[in-house]
């Protein structure tokens, strides 16, 4: 039997990013605090919200692939989020500017008829140029990324922004590593190729 392929997330840039691979899937909303633990790094965050997103959906879902995902930025080694108005984000990218960013995406996918699961933190990082007041200004102005962790959407007019970015997957820029997604769903019989 064929598996559903499901999203845990109501992110829109999520499921734009999925329907790159081309796959049937369906999107189901996940249930969980994603408050930090105490002393809880990025990565060990971004791994336990992945995972987390999956199994508050497992229930609904009985026979699919579950993916949960769930991303940070850090700058100077401080979790930063999104930034949901026009000062906060002003503020992350004086932080972020001549600097670089790094992005911690994790990324869950689960078998919801036997609970295995695979899970990993993708990296990525963005090297800002030197940014001035008058760009910023201007960049937020245009885009207004405020939903978006760390100000900008590298999809857009955010590109122009940085110096260069480093990384095996821009995709996880967007939250979803589809070069990772896709060796996992290989591992459970399902090629976007094929």
């Amino acid at each position: 039997m064929v598996k559903n392929i499901v999203l845990a997330s109501t992110s829109q840039y999520r499921r734009a990013c999925l329907q790159k691979l081309g796959l049937p899937f369906e999107c189901d909303t996940p249930h969980c605090d994603e408050t930090p633990h105490p002393d809880e790094t990025a990565e060990q965050l971004v791994r336990r919200l992945a995972k987390h997103k999956a199994q508050s959906i497992i229930a609904a879902h009985p026979h699919a692939l579950i993916i949960g995902s769930d991303q940070v930025a850090c700058i100077d080694g401080d979790i930063i989020g999104k930034p949901l108005d026009h000062d906060k984000a002003v503020e992350q990218l004086n932080a972020a500017s001549g600097k670089t960013v790094r992005f911690y995406t994790g990324l869950c996918l689960m078998d919801s008829e036997d609970g295995s699961y695979q899970l990993q933190v993708e990296p990525f990082d963005v090297v800002f140029r030197p940014l001035s007041q008058q760009q910023i200004e201007g960049y937020l102005r245009k885009e207004q990324p405020y939903n978006c962790a760390g100000s900008f959407k590298s999809e857009g007019l955010g590109i122009c922004l940085f110096e260069r970015l480093q990384g095996r997957d821009p995709n996880s820029l967007i939250g979803l590593p589809l070069i990772l997604l896709s060796e996992m769903l290989r591992n459970k019989g399902i090629d976007a190729l094929l």
